[in-house]
């Protein structure tokens, strides 16, 4: 791997980023149309924010916080299962609430629990209508949850824990943000409900060194995409970095959330019942802890887990989905379909909060276009 990027030959595409955006796309033009293509990440590693490792006691840990695959693609499971096998895991979250670990989403164990009562479905359907408070015109988080549950679960469950995690109120955000987290009158405790749930056998990192194992691909870690851009000769660039810092911060920053994370080993082999625990309490600093051997399915004396402190500081997360920040985005969207031969892609390169089979799709769907351009021109 050159250590001078200036002694670098031309490359067909210069990604930014290697995170699932970044390297789906460079494995598929580097082996289908044969192109070479030359990955920096300013970080030390590939992966992105799915970046595993073995933390100090040996435990694999998620150094960004904990990334569960799902998906109802088979599409998108049949490429990743190109360079990984799977092992079968069903996410379930617990939240804290009235001194109790209940089920997250809202379901029939988490009423029944909570009021100490004894419904069964149809039962919990009518409780949940009695409580709700319907809202005709749905805007913002607030309003999506209320609609469903009424205002007490939704202080118990989301008020909190959204203020924590955004930095501001559920009325201010979209609604988006609750949307995805259904209300179930069902005693089904999985967090989702697609059709593969699975976790990478081997661990994120190792799916990733697989896709970029090719001679067509070169990977430079700790690379600020600024600091080279002019000493890379490329025909194409794909950029999956912060679309505004592109730019400058032309129009001003796009809002973004942040994470902290306070990493520590527990001499114990288990320390909670399940991957996730959610705190939506304001008292409590952090909106979560989960321990990532029920996510590994790895055997080891003791055992790992993060808590995490969402904060406006540090690396980009997560979009923020606010009316305000859409149209500064749209701004800068129609920046960059003006700009020639650059491609922008994934989270923060189109400012969307995507799931990690959603970002696949979408690099395996640029792939198919640029192919189908490239064809044209030949």
């Amino acid at each position: 791997m050159p250590s001078n990027p200036g002694i670098i030959r031309r490359v067909d595409h210069l990604v930014v980023g290697g995170g699932f955006a970044g390297c789906v796309l460079a494995e598929r033009l580097a082996s289908q149309l044969g192109r070479r293509v030359l990955i920096i990440d300013r970080r030390d590693h590939i992966g992105g924010n799915a970046f595993d490792c073995l933390d100090e006691a040996g435990v694999l840990i998620h150094r960004y916080g904990p990334h569960i695959f799902h998906t109802n693609s088979q599409k998108v499971m049949d490429y990743l299962s190109q360079f990984t096998e799977w092992r079968p895991y069903e996410h379930r979250v617990l939240a804290a609430v009235d001194g109790q670990l209940l089920p997250i989403p809202i379901n029939l164990t988490t009423l029944n629990s909570l009021y100490g009562l004894n419904m069964d479905s149809a039962a919990a359907a009518r409780f949940l209508a009695a409580r709700a408070t319907p809202i005709a015109d749905i805007r913002s988080s607030r309003d999506v949850v209320v609609n469903q549950v009424g205002e007490e679960l939704y202080r118990k469950f989301f008020e909190g824990y959204t203020r924590k995690q955004w930095g501001r109120d559920a009325t201010e955000l979209d609604k988006s943000v609750t949307s995805r987290v259904p209300t179930r009158t069902d005693a089904d405790s999985r967090y989702f409900q697609d059709t593969w749930q699975c976790m990478p056998l081997e661990g994120y990192t190792r799916m990733f060194e697989r896709m970029i194992d090719h001679p067509n691909i070169q990977f430079m870690p700790g690379t600020d995409y600024s600091d080279v851009k002019d000493l890379i000769p490329h025909d194409h660039l794909v950029y999956s970095g912060p679309v505004d810092e592109y730019f400058g911060y032309r129009f001003g920053k796009l809002p973004y959330r942040s994470l902290r994370f306070e990493h520590t080993t527990v001499d114990q082999p288990v320390f909670q019942e399940v991957a996730v625990v959610n705190y939506p309490s304001l008292e409590v600093p952090y909106t979560r802890i989960t321990e990532y051997k029920h996510l590994t399915g790895q055997v080891h004396p003791k055992t790992s887990i993060t808590r995490e402190f969402p904060t406006d500081q540090g690396d980009p997360y997560y979009p923020i989905p606010a009316p305000e920040n859409a149209a500064l985005y749209k701004r800068y969207e129609e920046l960059s379909e003006r700009t020639a031969n650059v491609t922008f892609t994934g989270r923060l390169g189109t400012y969307r909060y995507y799931n990690m089979d959603q970002v696949v799709a979408q690099s395996l769907a640029l792939f198919h276009r640029i192919a189908q351009t490239s064809r044209l021109a030949a």
